[in-house]
C-alpha cells in the first residue's frame, strides 16, 4: 500500500513539471534573411573629392623669348630667354610668365648656291642662315631646376606682336553688355601681353639702326634680335603633383561659357591662305582654364573645333591674301561635345608678315605704307644718276659722282656705291639705278601679295558669342542621313 502511494506520488510530481513546461512560451523561429531587409549601403559621402594631375602633356609648346641678343658664331652657343605665356596645368599656374629657360644653337644651315648667287648680285657675301635652337632647362623662381627636352616648331624664331581684331562701329544692339566684356578682356589680355613683353626688352630704334647699317655691308656678321620668339614643344611631360577636385568644383565644368568670355587658345591646325580651303577643319587648344567668377568652366587642355569660312590666296598686283575662320565646336577634357559660336578676336603674328584683323576676326595681309616712301626714293635716286653735269671733270659725260653713287646704291648697295665712286661711266650709273627702281617697283606694286600664314602654335585669342542648340538626336528606330 505504502509502495502504490510513492509510485503515484512519482507520477504526479512528473505530471506537474511537464505542465509547468508546456505553460512557458516557445521561442519564435528566426525568420530566414530577405534581400529587402538587407541593411543598405553607407551614403556616400557629402562632398567627395578626386585627385586631378597637374602634368604638362608632351606636345605642348613653350612660348619663350630670348632677352639676349645673339651673335651666331658656332653650334652649341649658349641661348637665353624667358616665358612670355604662362603654363597651366589644368587651373593651376606651374609655370609663370618671367621663368628663366636656357638652351643653344643646335644647327646653322649651309646656304644654296642659288641662295649665295642671288645674295652675291645684291652685294651681299654673308646672307643670313638659318639657325635652330633647343632649350633644355627651366630655372623656376623657387630656385628649382627642371630639365627639359624640346624641338622649336616651324614659322617660330622672330619678333612677334599681338593684333587684335578692330572693334565694330556698327549701332548699339542688345549684345552691348556682352560686347563690353568682350572689350575689357581683350584690354586685359594686351596689357598682360605688354607686361610679358617687358620681360625680353626688344632693341632700341638706335641699336635697329647700327644693326641694319652693318647688314648693308658686304661681309657681316648674324645676330638674334633680343625678342625673337620660339616654340618650344616639350618632349617629355612635365610633373607637378596633384591637386584635389571636390564635386561642386567639377559640377561647373563644361557649363557654357558666358556670352562675351574670351580665352587663350594655341592653334593645332597650320593655315596658310595660299593652300588652305574653304570649308577645312581647324582645331585650336585652350592654354589657360576660363574662370566665371569663382567657377572653373573650362580647364586648361579643351579643344575648339571650327572650320574656314572663307580664303583667298595673295595675287599679283600686290593683292594680299585673306583668311576668315570660326568655331563651333567645344570639347572639355573628358567632356561632352556641345555647339558654341566663338570667333577670332586675336593673333600672335609676326611683325614682318603685316596682318591685321578686322571687326569680325578675318585675318588678312596688309602692304605697309613705307612702300610709296621707298619707291619713290629708289625712282628719284634713279633719275638722279641719269642726269649729265657740265662742270664734271669728265667734260659732261659721265655726270657727278655723287649722281652715279646714287644709282649704285639703288640697284647694288655697298658695291654700287663703290662702282659709283670708282668708275666714272655714266651708262653704268643709269643702269644700276635703273635695275634697282624697277626692282623696287615690282616687289612693291606689281609682284604677288602676301598670303596669311599661321603656323601651327600660334597663339589666339577666341571670343564666345551666342550658344547654338545642338541638333536633335534622332527617334530609336528612325532613319539617319
Amino acid at each position: 500500500m505504502a509502495m502504490g502511494r510513492v509510485v503515484c506520488t512519482g507520477f504526479l510530481m512528473c505530471a506537474c513539471v511537464a505542465w509547468a513546461y508546456s505553460q512557458e512560451p516557445a521561442p519564435a523561429p528566426t525568420p530566414a534573411p530577405s534581400p529587402a531587409a538587407a541593411p543598405a549601403p553607407a551614403p556616400p559621402l557629402a562632398n567627395p573629392s578626386q585627385t586631378i594631375a597637374l602634368t604638362v602633356p608632351k606636345g605642348t609648346p613653350l612660348q619663350v623669348g630670348l632677352d639676349q641678343e645673339v651673335r651666331v658664331q658656332k653650334v652649341g652657343q649658349p641661348v637665353h630667354g624667358r616665358v612670355v605665356q604662362p603654363v597651366y596645368a589644368f587651373d593651376r599656374l606651374v609655370v609663370p610668365v618671367g621663368t628663366e629657360v636656357t638652351g643653344q644653337i643646335t644647327k646653322i644651315e649651309d646656304i644654296s648656291g642659288k641662295k649665295r648667287t642671288l645674295a652675291i648680285l645684291n652685294a651681299d657675301f654673308t646672307p643670313a642662315r638659318k639657325i635652330e635652337v633647343e632649350f633644355n632647362e627651366l630655372a623656376l623662381a623657387d630656385g628649382k631646376h627642371i630639365p627639359l627636352r624640346t624641338v622649336v616648331t616651324p614659322g617660330s624664331g622672330q619678333v612677334i606682336q599681338l593684333v587684335s581684331a578692330g572693334e565694330n562701329e556698327k549701332k548699339k544692339t542688345v549684345k552691348d553688355a556682352a560686347s563690353e566684356k568682350m572689350k575689357e578682356a581683350k584690354q586685359e589680355a594686351k596689357r598682360a601681353w605688354q607686361d610679358a613683353r617687358k620681360q625680353v626688352k626688344e632693341p632700341g630704334k638706335m641699336h635697329r639702326l647700327g644693326r641694319h647699317a652693318v647688314a648693308q655691308l658686304p661681309v657681316h656678321p648674324q645676330y638674334i634680335d633680343a625678342g625673337t620668339l620660339y616654340f618650344a614643344e616639350l618632349q617629355e611631360p612635365l610633373d607637378f603633383g596633384s591637386e584635389p577636385l571636390t564635386r561642386e568644383a567639377a559640377a561647373t565644368i563644361g557649363t557654357p561659357p558666358p556670352s562675351g568670355s574670351l580665352v587663350h587658345a594655341l592653334l593645332v591646325t597650320p593655315l596658310n591662305s595660299a593652300t588652305t580651303q574653304k570649308g577645312a577643319e581647324v582645331e585650336a587648344v585652350l592654354t589657360r582654364p576660363l574662370f566665371d567668377g569663382d567657377h572653373l568652366i573650362l580647364p586648361q587642355g579643351s579643344r575648339l573645333k571650327g572650320s574656314v569660312v572663307q580664303v583667298q590666296a595673295a595675287r599679283h598686283l600686290h593683292r594680299n591674301g585673306l583668311l576668315r575662320i570660326v568655331f563651333h565646336e567645344l570639347v572639355p577634357p573628358d567632356g561632352i561635345e556641345q555647339k558654341v559660336d566663338a570667333s577670332l578676336e586675336g593673333v600672335e603674328s609676326s611683325k614682318a608678315d603685316h596682318v591685321k584683323l578686322d571687326s569680325e576676326g578675318g585675318a588678312r595681309a596688309i602692304s605697309p605704307k613705307t612702300r610709296y616712301l621707298s619707291t619713290g626714293v629708289s625712282i628719284a635716286l634713279a633719275a638722279a644718276s641719269s642726269r649729265v653735269d657740265s662742270d664734271d671733270a669728265d667734260g659732261g659725260v659721265a655726270g657727278t659722282t655723287k649722281d652715279r653713287v646714287a644709282g649704285g646704291a639703288t640697284g647694288f648697295k655697298f658695291v654700287g656705291v663703290a662702282l659709283g665712286v670708282f668708275v666714272h661711266s655714266q651708262p653704268l650709273g643709269m643702269a644700276m639705278g635703273a635695275y634697282g627702281a624697277s626692282m623696287r617697283v615690282y616687289t612693291n606694286f606689281v609682284a604677288r601679295g602676301r598670303d596669311v600664314v599661321f603656323p601651327k602654335d600660334t597663339a589666339m585669342e577666341i571670343g564666345f558669342g551666342g550658344r547654338t542648340a545642338p541638333p536633335p538626336k534622332p527617334a530609336e528606330g528612325s532613319p539617319t542621313r
